[in-house]
């Protein structure tokens, strides 16, 4: 008889432990060291908590799935590998929304970021690691998610939108002084 192991990984257990270690480094690194400013560590802290957001919508809750009733469906066949004939819509929206965010926060974390293309490429990197991610995910424990094509296309393109909105935005007056404050990267 097979035996069937099922269960729901539910993110507060890795994110939440995650985000404390991270905010105990800044602090560390804030207080002890006086790497940061104040408005560099609220910088640093909202990206954490945005990016750990993002790892939750991307990839939990996970469903582990193994043994008996396991899907039967096998992995290849919930990759999408045709772009754009097979988009929906929402999601498409969904994740260009989603990674809007971080395409705005590449400059400020980094200077060699200031190009298009470098945003362009990191977005597309980040997304691929998702996709991957996702993969893996599903071919070891089961987990019922899909590998699109069409998701990194639309990461990738979330990533450089926001890139350009934060660039756009730098040009205002009071905008660049707040960045300024908060750019770890001097000469935003």
């Amino acid at each position: 008889m097979e035996e069937s192991i099922m269960f729901t990984i539910d993110s507060a257990y890795i994110l939440v432990p995650a985000l404390i270690i991270f905010l105990l480094y800044i602090t560390y690194a804030a207080l002890l060291r006086h790497k940061f400013s104040l408005g560099q560590a609220v910088l640093l802290t909202s990206f954490a908590i945005y990016f750990l957001c993002m790892i939750h919508l991307v990839f939990f809750p996970i469903e582990v799935n193994i043994g008996k009733y396991a899907n039967l469906t096998p992995w290849y066949k919930s990759i999408n590998f045709i772009p754009i004939l097979t988009i929906d819509i929402t999601t498409f929206l969904l994740n260009v929304i989603m990674m809007l965010p971080f395409g705005m926060y590449l400059p400020l974390l980094n200077k060699k970021y200031h190009s298009i293309k470098k945003a362009a490429y990191i977005g597309f990197l980040v997304s691929l690691t998702f996709e991957i991610i996702q993969l893996l995910i599903r071919v070891t424990l089961g987990n019922g998610r899909s590998t699109d094509i069409n998701d990194l296309i639309a990461n990738t393109l979330g990533a450089v939108v926001g890139f350009l909105l934060i660039k756009k935005l730098s040009h205002v007056q009071i905008v660049i002084r707040i960045l300024h404050k908060i750019s770890l990267e001097k000469g935003m």
